[in-house]
């Protein structure tokens, strides 16, 4: 048990799902595991522990930004034993062949700060994903929704006012944008864990379409799906 985690010793699998929204944990929760068991529901912030075909699995919500994905990754590998780590979330597009549902694999993530830049200081860490996790994505894709690899940013703002800044994004290829994956990937490179994001496009920045709220979760499935077959293929 830890500040922000009730599980208890025991209860929390060497393999965690993360998305953002402690709801969207329970509906994957509910739809993809077998037997799930709440196993942390403190200040609202869920996370339910089940197997998927037989290996233990846990799935816990971080909320929104990268200071709280700190607080629940920091927590979930130091004191409950987490060694692969799954960012499945929502992303905005920033180039114009990508589609909504579409899935991004975040080889890396580029961003301006992060709760880990005191420790950097001058230098300008490069955070990335693990490469096995990336391509037992990549392959796990094959017939769901359209998949691309590559960069993305992760930003801390969600109302951003740069304009600029997406557009120099876009002219170096960077994919998308959201705010959790680059802390994420940090602290599993600080503590020898194994990290990745699998994102689902739910708006797109250029036309300014966006996925309704009902929507969503019915077109996360292959995302979810894609990350189980990441973290077990």
């Amino acid at each position: 048990m830890t500040f922000h985690i009730g599980a208890k010793p025991g209860e929390i699998a060497e393999t965690v799902l993360l998305p953002g929204d402690p709801y969207r944990a329970r509906w994957a929760a509910q739809r993809f595991l077998e037997n799930p068991v709440l196993v942390n529901e403190v200040r609202g912030m869920l996370g339910y522990t089940g197997t998927w075909r037989g290996q233990r699995v846990t799935i816990h919500g971080t909320g929104m930004g990268m200071p709280s994905m700190s607080i629940y990754a920091n927590e979930l590998i130091r004191d409950h034993g987490a060694k692969t780590l799954i960012r499945i979330g929502s992303a905005g597009a920033l180039q114009p062949d990508l589609g909504l549902r579409d899935v991004v694999l975040a080889m890396t993530a580029s961003t301006v700060h992060t709760p880990s830049a005191t420790i950097f200081r001058e230098l300008n860490f490069a955070p990335s994903a693990d490469f096995d996790l990336l391509a037992r994505a990549k392959a796990a894709a094959a017939g769901k929704a359209p998949t691309r690899v590559g960069m993305i940013y992760s930003s801390d703002t969600f109302y951003d006012e740069r304009p600029d800044l997406s557009d120099q994004l876009r002219r170096h290829g960077c994919l998308a944008v959201e705010m959790e994956t680059a802390e994420l990937y940090i602290l599993a490179a600080r503590h020898g864990a194994k990290a990745l994001s699998v994102l689902t496009i739910s708006d797109h920045i250029l036309t300014g379409e966006a996925l309704p709220a009902a929507d969503r979760e019915s077109s996360f499935a292959d995302m979810v799906e894609i990350a189980l077959g990441a973290a077990f293929g």
